[in-house]
């Protein structure tokens, strides 16, 4: 017997991990309500989305946008601009829609279900890229963060987020991130890195860089 329910707990806890990584059905909206009315969340996007200094013409790109908090905050600042992201949940992608319906309508914001391996082509320069806590499971992230600079404009910024969420995750945890992070955004060429740290439980990093010129 307790084999049996060590296997069903397994199983439970794998299921759950899935649902984290792409929500789907009736679970993956749970989860979406869930990460959109955790506080802890809520300050982490728009704190990461304050580091970014969009300016109202700005168009900018969010990877793995779950509930479409960072997306409306940046539909708040890039009020002329153009919002664009991508998330390869359709759960999400409702979710963020209902939260961004106005801006949908107005045609300031574009979401559209996909993956980081196939982010749309746009028909001019981006200005910002955000992405968080997703690049951990991102195929190739050096090559992935290769083609998002291309999309950049010169001087265009580029900001990756990561707070670690495994059980028992410490201040260290953090740390190692942010190296990693800072790691792969210099193998991808890019410049000018900086890191911001969110006093979370636990702490939050964000790693901020530059697509240098020509």
């Amino acid at each position: 017997m307790p084999t049996t329910r060590t296997a069903l707990k397994q199983r439970a806890i794998r299921y759950l991990v899935r649902q984290a990584h792409h929500p789907r059905g009736i679970v993956g909206w749970a989860n979406g309500w869930m990460f959109a009315l955790r506080p802890s969340n809520r300050r982490r996007n728009l704190w990461a989305v304050s580091l970014l200094d969009v300016r109202p013409t700005d168009r900018v790109l969010e990877i793995g946008f779950g509930p479409g908090i960072a997306i409306a905050a940046f539909a708040g600042r890039a009020t002329e601009g153009h919002v664009f992201g991508i998330d390869h949940s359709q759960a999400m992608v409702r979710h963020a829609g209902r939260r961004n319906s106005a801006a949908l309508r107005a045609n300031r914001v574009h979401l559209t279900q996909a993956s980081v391996e196939q982010v749309p082509a746009f028909s001019d320069p981006l200005d910002v890229i955000l992405a968080v806590n997703s690049v951990g499971f991102w195929p190739d992230p050096v090559e992935r963060l290769r083609e998002l600079r291309r999309l950049l404009r010169p001087g265009g910024r580029i900001a990756l987020v990561s707070q670690p969420r495994c059980p028992g995750a410490t201040r260290d945890a953090t740390v190692r991130a942010s190296q990693e992070l800072q790691n792969l955004l210099t193998q991808a060429g890019f410049t000018h890195l900086r890191v911001e740290t969110l006093d979370l439980n636990p702490p939050v990093a964000c790693v901020l860089a530059t697509n240098p010129a020509p």
